[in-house]
């Protein structure tokens, strides 16, 4: 028999983020497991660190650091998000419904990070896989510079659909810089003035085709968008020549 999940609204509104944030798990030691969050005001650190099966539907605007060290947990977030959502995040869902800011994704070994529009600077640096996760990026609109950083594993698909930036590229300078593991994916073209140091972007194949569907599917059902429309244009992939990009630039003893 399937227990009955607890429910429970709280009101952000002014409260300093310590404060909420303690309140959060008091809440959850007592068998909380569905939060929703009304009038965030950029508190910061919400659902940092906590496991399990817990779901947080989010209105306003959290602060930084959102599901950070997270495992496990769904995040809904009804607008915006600051920077360092996911930060080093091990497992679970964030859905961003709005924009969100830079270093979305850092060192983020698992789970999942959807985001409706457009993002910042240095979105998945040293974005990593860890044992059997694998981690997954996907932006709806357009992405600052640095995107995908040190990047050592995982998965970045970048839409460039959903973003005001009518006459801004799909990314910005330096995609890939350091790169040396995982794979950025890009729906249509990007110029290869923006790459980093060593990368060009090359035709997907069909295992490419195959990942970036279901990865679409499951995106597109979040968001309640058109998959078909996502998967109407051409990909293309940026991966990696070195384990070692900079390898050369150091003298042995």
């Amino acid at each position: 028999m399937t227990a009955k999940r607890k429910k429970k609204t709280l009101t952000a509104g002014r409260t300093y983020y310590k404060q909420f944030n303690e309140e959060i798990r008091e809440l959850i030691k007592s068998g909380v497991t569905d939060f929703t969050l009304k009038e965030c005001n950029g508190q910061r650190y919400i659902a940092t660190a906590l496991e399990g099966d817990l779901t947080f539907d989010v209105y306003g605007v959290p602060g930084q650091d959102l599901g950070a060290f997270m495992r496990g947990p769904k995040l809904r977030i009804h607008n915006n998000a600051q920077d360092g959502v996911g930060n080093t995040m091990d497992n679970g869902r964030i859905i961003i419904e709005g924009l969100a800011g830079d270093v979305i994704g850092y060192a983020m070994r698992g789970g999942e990070i959807f985001i409706k529009g457009d993002v910042g600077y240095r979105v998945g640096i040293h974005m990593k896989a860890y044992l059997d996760h694998q981690p997954k990026i996907v932006v709806g609109g357009k992405a600052g510079d640095f995107l995908g950083e040190y990047m050592a594993g995982g998965i970045i698909l970048l839409l460039g659909m959903f973003s005001d930036k009518s006459d801004a590229p799909v990314a910005g300078r330096s995609l890939g810089t350091g790169m040396h593991g995982g794979v950025i994916y890009i729906r249509g073209d990007v110029p290869e003035n923006q790459l980093g140091p060593g990368l060009n972007a090359q035709p997907v194949n069909s295992e490419d085709l195959k990942i970036i569907e279901d990865l679409v599917k499951d995106y597109a059902n979040e968001l309640k968008l058109d998959s078909t429309e996502i998967m109407s244009e051409n990909f293309v992939k940026i991966r990696p020549f070195s384990h070692r990009p900079y390898g050369n630039l150091y003298v042995p003893c």
